[in-house]
Parts: structure tokens; sequence; C-alpha cells
């Protein structure tokens, strides 16, 4: 199964953000999710570096080499945006003002932790995970050697404890839920249940 590439994964998130969001798009795959974001669709683009209204990534004769992502990647400022201080901007995601937040994770468990790094270290992702209102994870559903991301329970330290809201995978979109674990609410083209069940260690439902 080839699913989404990188771009489509992106694009496929950003379908989801609705008009009046504030989100936050870590670094990674989720990164690419501004570039996806129709312009006439009013949704605030935070970095935890400064800026709020950032807009997708410039052309190539057209970029400002002092406005970058957090993951210093060259990118644009929508109408309306601005930059600040970086302690400012990371005081907005605790004080709950962000919808949700794209994740890059490892693995993630169907109660909704995700782990994001392989040693134990308190960092930004921690505090961003713990902050937003939602948690949407954006990751491939397996390894490289095929193995599976989606799992029954985490092995590495954790990011996030049971605050994983969605998962975004180059094979599906899934829901954490309550009681459930991970429902299927969407697969992509050439996708099957069973096919995805195959490659998925965590048991996976279909919507009720």
């Amino acid at each position: 199964m080839k699913g989404f590439d990188r771009k489509g994964m992106a694009a496929r998130v950003a379908q989801d953000i609705p008009e009046g969001w504030h989100v936050n798009l870590g670094i990674g795959i989720p990164t690419m999710v501004a570039d996806y974001i129709p312009m006439d669709r009013e949704v605030l683009v935070h970095s935890e570096n400064g800026i709020l209204g950032m807009g997708p990534a410039p052309a190539p004769d057209k970029v400002n080499p002092w406005l970058v992502n957090a993951g210093k990647q060259a990118v644009t400022l929508r109408a309306g945006g601005s930059y600040f201080h970086p302690p400012d901007s990371l005081a907005v995601i605790p004080g709950g003002h962000i919808d949700p937040r794209g994740l890059r994770a490892l693995r993630g468990a169907g109660d909704g932790t995700s782990e994001n790094d392989t040693a134990p270290a308190v960092g930004g992702a921690m505090d961003l995970a713990a902050g937003a209102k939602n948690l949407w994870v954006v990751m491939e559903h397996t390894t490289k050697d095929g193995r599976p991301k989606l799992v029954r329970e985490c092995g590495y330290p954790l990011t996030a404890p049971r605050a994983v809201t969605r998962v975004y995978t180059n094979l599906a979109v899934v829901d954490v839920v309550k009681g459930r674990g991970f429902v299927v609410v969407d697969m992509a083209p050439g996708v099957t249940f069973d096919a995805l069940q195959a490659v998925t260690d965590a048991k996976l439902h279909l919507p009720a």
C-alpha cells in the first residue's frame, strides 16, 4: 500500500482545519500543512519561535532570511500576521489559545498517548502537547522496515499521555475515542480496512 506521500498527508490535514482556528504546526510533515491552507480561509498558524499568522513557503526569489519557522524553514506572513518575542510565543500554548497542535510522532497508542523521541528529555513538544485544546499527530503508518507505529502500548519516553485526539498517516485518518481506542474515519484511496489492520498493532474500529 502506497497511500499519500508527505505532501498529500499535509494537504489532508489542511483539509480538516476549519475557519477561525489557531493552529501550531510541529517540525517535519506538520510544517508543510501551512502550504495547503487556502488563502481565503481565515486560519492563524502559530510558530513557537514567535510567529502568528504564518503563511506558506515563499517562492525561491521571495525568501526573507529573517522570517523562518521553528524548523528554520523560510516562510511567509499572511495579511494581519505578526512576529514577536519567543517566550511570549511559547506562553500562548499553556494559555489554551491553540485549537489543534500538529505534532510529528514516532508512535502512538490507542489511549491517546504519543511519543516523539527515543530519549527521556523535557522539551517544547511536551509543553505544546499538554497545552493545546486538541493534539493531532501526523506520521507514517509504519517504520521503514514495516513495523506498525499505531501500537497497543508505547515503549519510548512519553510526550503526551492520553492527549492525542486524531492521527493522520499516509494510509488513514484515525480518531482516538475514549473507551474504544482507534476509530478509522477516512482511508487513503485504494486502502481497505482489513489491509490497514494488517499493518497496525493496535485494534482498529469503524465508526459506530
